[in-house]
């Protein structure tokens, strides 16, 4: 077989949402450093080609995400990492972090020690440490000490043609988020909700963008709402998410990045403080749990470093191959699976 392009595959899960990890024939990513990589990724012509290899049809699907194991920039890194999804490559995710520290240790790319492995990760948002247990060969729990997390602002009011003036926080955790408490959509976070919970995301993503500007105050290449995150509070305590994602999926995971983003607004109203461990559930009912390690400042403002456990689950070995006479190099996407936005990929 003559191959245009090999990239080989390892398939993991965190907690029901899929990142796989390119773990070999990734090309070379320019950039001094991962944020502009990131940047070449989204803007150059030869990355956005890239990402579409990787997470279109044919090869690719909408659900799940790539991470492209990149050489570290940082001294104490032992990989980077940037995502890719169907939109664009992103900056930063927690459910990601764990399969590519899952991956990192069971593959063999990096040593496992028993019973507990510190991997520290390098991303465009900055360095991401790893605690992983482990166990007969096995990674069993990962505990993330997450990028500084902070509110950009609270209660947004923001008005829709559907469901009138609703009120939005806007907060990164590593990409930044509209946070909506989901009653105000008239919905509730379960799997018979999705399909109409992801149309609602996908609404206000679009109304939030036209009108707000989102800029990260250091780091320039992290900008605009990546996504909007449902939540609700459970009787027990339990903050149960849903972040929707462009085309239009939910994530199966409780969400990292967006539970980080959420418990810098429980901080910023006093309802969290450090040492506070919180639970999260996921539209699936998968779990994580939420911890706020220390406060910090980003830019002068107020921020919290957050902490996300989960669990992540090899379950696959594949290659992804570009044959040079295969009609479809760049990918495809139709409406009847990816939903009305495949339009615009």
């Amino acid at each position: 077989m003559r191959w245009k392009r090999t990239i080989q595959l390892l398939d993991v899960h965190a907690e029901g949402e899929i990142g796989k990890v390119a773990i070999g024939g990734v090309p070379k990513i320019p950039g001094n450093t991962v944020a502009e990589q990131l940047h070449w990724l989204n803007t150059d012509p030869k990355g956005q080609e890239l990402r579409r290899f990787l997470c279109l049809e044919p090869r690719g699907a909408p659900i799940g995400s790539v991470n492209l194991l990149l050489p570290p920039k940082h001294p104490e890194a032992d990989a980077a990492f940037i995502i890719l999804q169907p939109d664009q490559a992103h900056a930063s995710s927690g459910s990601n972090s764990i399969c590519v520290t899952t991956a990192l240790l069971e593959a063999g790319i990096v040593e496992m020690q028993e019973p507990e492995t510190i991997v520290t990760l390098e991303t465009a948002a900055g360095l991401v440490k790893a605690r992983a247990t482990c166990r007969d060969g096995r990674c069993e729990k990962v505990t993330l000490t997450m990028v500084p997390s902070f509110v950009h602002e609270l209660d947004v009011a923001v008005e829709t043609p559907e469901w009138g003036k609703i009120t939005v926080d806007l907060c990164y955790g590593g990409i930044f988020y509209a946070l909506v408490d989901v009653g105000q959509v008239g919905l509730t976070i379960e799997k018979a909700n999705a399909a109409e919970l992801v149309r609602a995301g996908m609404v206000l993503k679009d109304l939030i963008n036209r009108s707000i500007s989102v800029v990260h105050p250091e780091i320039p290449a992290i900008s605009g709402v990546a996504y909007v995150m449902f939540r609700d509070l459970e009787a027990d305590g339990t903050v149960r998410t849903c972040t929707t994602m462009w085309p239009g999926r939910a994530d199966r995971s409780p969400c990292g990045t967006g539970n980080s983003a959420n418990l810098a607004t429980l901080h910023a109203r006093g309802k969290a403080k450090v040492g506070d461990v919180f639970k999260s559930r996921s539209i699936i009912n998968s779990e994580f749990e939420v911890g706020l390690l220390a406060e910090t400042t980003v830019a002068g403002r107020p921020a919290i470093i957050p902490t996300i456990a989960g669990r992540g689950f090899t379950f696959g070995l594949s290659q992804v191959a570009l044959d040079p006479f295969d009609p479809h190099p760049g990918g495809f996407a139709l409406t009847d699976v990816w939903g009305p936005q495949a339009g615009d990929i």
